[in-house]
Order: C-alpha cells, then structure tokens, then sequence
C-alpha cells in the first residue's frame, strides 16, 4: 500500500482500521516504468505526483492536492503483475492472512511493516486479488473514497461465493458496529459503507479464460468529467481502449493494468 506517511502524521487527527473496517481504503498500481506510468495517467486522469516516504519505487498520485492512489515499481522486482489493486481496511493484517488462507486463498506479499501500518497481497480463492491495510488512515480519508474511485467491482465467477469468502475475512454484515452492509441488488451484491455504494460483486467471470479481462479480478472505476476525452487521450499516450460506451470505458495503460473511466453524472 503507498499512502504518503505525510499524509497520516500532518494532522492530529487519525482514523484506525480498527474502527473503520471492510471497506475499500486505497488503491494501489503496480508498474514496470514509472516515467511511463506517470505521464499516461497524468494525461489520462489529470494526475499530479508526489514521491512517498517508502523511496524512490513508490509515488502517491494527486487529484486536486487529494492523495488518491500509489504507484509502485515492484512488478519486476517483486515478479507481480501489473494491475491495478484495492485495498481493504482491517484490524490486524495478520488475522486477515490466516482467514484467506483458512478459505481457501493465497497470500502473494507480506503482511509488510509499511509506515504508517501494515499490508499484505492476497488472492481470493477464485484468483482475484487484493489487498489489506492495517493502521491509520486520513482523517478526511472520506474525501479520498469520493475524489479517487467511484467504486471497485469484483468480476468473478459465483458472486455469492465471492461475497460469503470476503465477508468472512473482512468482517462484512457482521454484528460489528461500523461494519459494511450487504445488499443483493439488480442482479449483483452491492457493499455499503456509511451508506456509499464502495463495492460491487458480480458472476459470470470464467477461471480459466484466456482472455485476462474475462478472469476474475477487481476492477478499479474512476469518476471523470469526459469518458470519450478519456479514452482518446488514453490511446494517444500509448494505452488501448477495450469497450466504451456513453458513460463508461474500460481503458488499459501501457503496461498492460486496465481500469474502468465512470463519468461522474452517472455516479
């Protein structure tokens, strides 16, 4: 995870994943060329830069002064995909290890001592990853939940199964106070946090499929005033666009990690 420790220690005011809990809290970019990186999504989404406290692999992306994603330069190193990753805050990464791995999951990295906190990467046992996050979190971390996503979407293959392993491990429709709430809506399972949509769970992802697309993953949604600007400056800066429609496109950067562009009247 590559929240800027600034971030967390320029206000007296911090909020715990102790009390904040299951929901999506960060998201995270893994890169092979971070020059690269930063001028397709600073063209893309309008990002300014500023490098974390964890060195020079790792930069936390601005929208408005908002910190609203890292980048890191571990794929190689690390011999990760490249992909776009959320995470989720819980109590003790350790915990959340040992319940993934109980349900029949994997863990890829850590859990790490990242300062302020902990992390770790895990896949769930349909191969989709994510992450989780121990430790303190923004104040205004709210500000960053609507500056950042408008929500992550978990394409997988039995969406109820998805929902009963991740509610196990993150403590979701639990008898915890402050715990998200899970709702079956529309077809999909759709997880509330404070009353926001955060997540949404879908079936129809196929194990096996060839196509990287069409396996299960998360999918990382940004809210932006021009889709169709999106999608052009994204295939002008060396990215490809993979669907589109009015409101929507799922567009993929030079490395190969795609996200989905969400105008924001459609939110």
């Amino acid at each position: 995870m590559n929240h800027d420790a600034r971030s967390c220690n320029s206000t007296a005011e911090v909020v715990s994943t102790h009390s904040v809990f299951g929901a999506p809290c960060w998201v995270s970019l893994t890169s092979r060329d971070l020059e690269v990186t930063h001028g397709f999504y600073s063209a893309v989404l309008g990002w300014r830069w500023r490098p974390a406290k964890l060195g020079d692999r790792f930069w936390v992306a601005l929208a408005d002064s908002v910190p609203v994603a890292g980048v890191a330069a571990v794929a190689t190193m690390w011999q990760m995909a490249v992909a776009w990753t959320p995470y989720f805050a819980v109590p003790s990464a350790d915990e959340a290890v040992a319940r993934v791995q109980e349900r029949g999951g994997t863990s890829a990295v850590g859990p790490l001592s990242l300062p302020p906190g902990r992390a770790a990467l895990l896949a769930d046992r349909d191969g989709a990853t994510f992450g989780v996050w121990e430790g303190k979190l923004p104040s205004n971390w709210e500000t960053w939940r609507r500056a950042a996503p408008t929500f992550i979407r978990l394409h997988t293959r039995d969406a109820f199964d998805a929902a009963m392993f991740y509610g196990e491990v993150l403590d979701w429709a639990s008898e915890r106070a402050g715990c998200c709430e899970v709702r079956y809506e529309g077809g999909e399972v759709v997880l509330r946090s404070r009353g926001d949509v955060v997540a949404r769970i879908e079936s129809g992802a196929l194990e096996a499929a060839p196509d990287p697309t069409i396996r299960p993953h998360w999918q990382v949604h940004f809210a932006v005033a021009d889709v169709g600007a999106c999608a052009r400056d994204a295939e002008r800066h060396g990215g490809s666009v993979l669907s589109k429609g009015s409101d929507e496109a799922v567009l993929r950067d030079p490395d190969g990690a795609q996200f989905t562009v969400t105008s924001r009247r459609s939110r």
